[in-house]
């Protein structure tokens, strides 16, 4: 089992996960983070961190995709430990919808 990160964070990127981490497996987009599957520990610390309810499990259906997302992107993206300000806007965009049409493919700063 592993942990994902899913279009929930998109356009919030909270980092409340970061710093709970203890294995340092996110890695950091412009606008969303991802975990990476093969790095997890599968202890599950992060995910009750989350305020936009962007972290669960892949035992959950339809999980793989989200999977080869994360795995994806964290292989492109820069590791992130340490907790950041969300992005402006965050609270508002916080349980939207369709939020992968926002999604950028570009990588974050890291930290």
């Amino acid at each position: 089992m592993t942990y994902i990160v899913n279009d929930n964070c998109i356009a919030c990127k909270y980092t409340d996960c970061v710093e709970v981490c203890p294995v340092d497996c996110f890695y950091e987009g412009e606008n969303m983070l991802v975990i990476h599957p093969d790095e997890c520990i599968d202890c599950g610390v992060c995910e009750p961190e989350c305020p936009a309810d962007a972290i669960r499990p892949d035992t959950e259906p339809d999980m793989e995709k989200w999977v080869e997302f994360n795995r994806k992107y964290a292989e492109k993206w820069p590791v992130i430990i340490t907790r950041k300000d969300p992005l402006p806007g965050a609270e508002d965009m916080d349980g939207k919808t369709g939020k992968m049409d926002l999604f950028s493919e570009a990588a974050g700063e890291g930290g």
